[in-house]
């Protein structure tokens, strides 16, 4: 992942300055220089960079705290709301509305995952009940028809081109204007890229913005392009008006703190990070949730959503009921591998939970995970419902085994290790008796009641010993300050 590198370095350096015994001047300048020298080997600008730390050094004045004061917890609520400066411009970018007609306009430089992210866009918003439809206003990319075609259709949303006409303007307004006949409410422009900024392609944006009266123009932006970000968004901006950021290929190595600079160029905010090729790799961006799970503090009103939203909520009493029982049968096991798939990268849900930073689940490893989830729940397809119901581990004799394995079209071995897997998890899930997921909207009255106790309930046994267990949890939790503050830092009450 992109930021897990400058994720973990940060955290790094707010772990040394709490396990100092003295918080003083040296130990300040120390985490600073640590953060500091973190944010410019990402590639985020040099004078945002200088900025934060005169900030930091103005707002944590060592001198004038009283004794009493919690100098780390004051530290680190300092860097966390510099950092959501950088990436916050202080005002939301337009939001469009279910049933009326809004046109999208997205900008971009060639390569920049542009075509791609409209679809992805599109997706998410149908999914959530909406109606879009896609325009190929892209007449200088030889293909670009043909890859909007492609990913429109494998995703049912309604798409407007032309093989024929080679003015980008001319399919641009007629596509807009078909969509709105057609009663669309969210009508996607893609529109041309190129190597690099050229008079055209400002020109021809200039002039598709004119025809189609774009309610947001959304500028797409790839990760991976360093410093250049600054000036590339800049020029951008100059031409159309840019309302929002989107930045793409995130799942990358690439030093990602350049294209969030650009946020600083275009006065726009970034509203969905892309994580990976695939449809559903595709994230709403919020500043606080973001920089909370940068610096190793999870994104627990994010975890909770994720949780709600792959649960149907006629199946969420049931859910409860059998957490409060203890009772784990291989079915239940095969649903809430259907839940987790659903909830998407496996990383990237993780990264929500306190504690948990995004370079312990390196991208190969994530991928092994889902493959393996993936193999389970084909051998669980070839068993029987007596087998799938029964959470007595001694029903699986070996002639069953063999017989699943055949099924399925794995080896013996590979059902036992699923065998293993499902007492493992029954272990845990026994421990769980009586545990509660938060209705939605009761984030606040968790926030009030937040302990150890409570948060120890919730996480995964290996999460909780990569803290240190229930006392490192306990740190964890002090250091971040009281549970209000800490709610706050998770974009939850202020």
């Amino acid at each position: 992942m992109v930021l897990a590198q400058l994720g973990g370095s940060i955290s790094r350096a707010l772990q040394q300055m709490s396990n100092a015994t003295v918080i003083d001047e040296k130990v300040l300048n120390e985490c600073l220089n640590e953060i500091t020298r973190a944010l410019l080997q990402s590639d985020v600008q040099f004078k945002l960079v200088r900025d934060m730390q005169t900030n930091i050094k103005k707002i944590v004045n060592l001198d004038d705290l009283a004794a009493g004061h919690n100098k780390r917890r004051i530290i680190q609520q300092a860097i966390f709301n510099e950092l959501c400066k950088i990436l916050d411009p202080g005002k939301p970018s337009f939001t469009p509305k279910k049933g009326k007609a809004s046109v999208i306009m997205f900008v971009g430089l060639q390569g920049s995952g542009k075509t791609t992210t409209c679809t992805k866009y599109a997706f998410y918003h149908q999914k959530k009940g909406w109606k879009p439809a896609l325009v190929c206003a892209d007449t200088f990319r030889a293909g670009a028809f043909d890859q909007l075609k492609q990913n429109a259709t494998k995703a049912k949303i309604p798409f407007y081109g032309s093989y024929m006409e080679s003015d980008p303007v001319r399919i641009a307004a007629e596509g807009v204007e078909r969509f709105k006949k057609e009663n669309c409410d969210l009508i996607i422009v893609d529109t041309s890229g190129r190597h690099k900024q050229e008079t055209a392609l400002f020109e021809e944006m200039r002039q598709v913005a004119e025809a189609t009266k774009p309610d947001l123009v959304i500028f797409v932006m790839d990760s991976s392009i360093g410093q250049a970000a600054f000036d590339q968004a800049q020029a951008f901006k100059k031409s159309v008006s840019v309302g929002a950021v989107i930045v793409t290929k995130m799942d990358g190595h690439a030093k990602g703190g350049g294209a969030l600079s650009a946020v600083a160029a275009t006065k726009s905010p970034v509203i969905f990070i892309g994580t990976g090729e695939h449809m559903d790799e595709f994230e709403v961006f919020d500043v606080k949730p973001f920089v909370s799970r940068l610096l190793g503090m999870g994104d627990w009103s994010g975890f909770m959503d994720k949780i709600h939203e792959v649960v149907p909520m006629d199946q969420q009493p049931e859910l409860l009921q059998k957490l409060s029982e203890g009772n784990f049968t291989l079915r239940i096991m095969y649903e809430q591998f259907q839940n987790i798939l659903k909830m998407g990268p496996i990383g990237q849900v993780f990264s929500m939970l306190p504690g948990f930073s995004a370079e312990l689940m390196p991208k190969g490893r994530e991928k092994e995970s889902q493959a393996k989830i993936k193999r389970y729940m084909t051998m669980m397809d070839s068993m029987t419902n007596e087998e799938l119901d029964s959470s007595n581990p001694k029903l699986m004799n070996e002639s069953r085994m063999m017989r699943i394995a055949r099924g399925s079209g794995r080896a013996v071995r590979e059902v036992m290790e699923m065998l293993e897997e499902y007492k493992r998890l029954a272990k845990i899930w026994s421990k769980m008796k009586g545990l509660k997921i938060p209705k939605k909207g009761e984030m606040s009255a968790l926030s009030r009641n937040m302990n150890a106790q409570t948060m120890g309930k919730v996480l995964p046994p290996q999460m909780l010993k990569q803290i240190g267990g229930m006392g490192g949890l306990q740190n964890l939790m002090k250091q971040m300050g009281s549970s209000k503050d800490m709610m706050g830092m998770f974009g939850g009450e202020k």
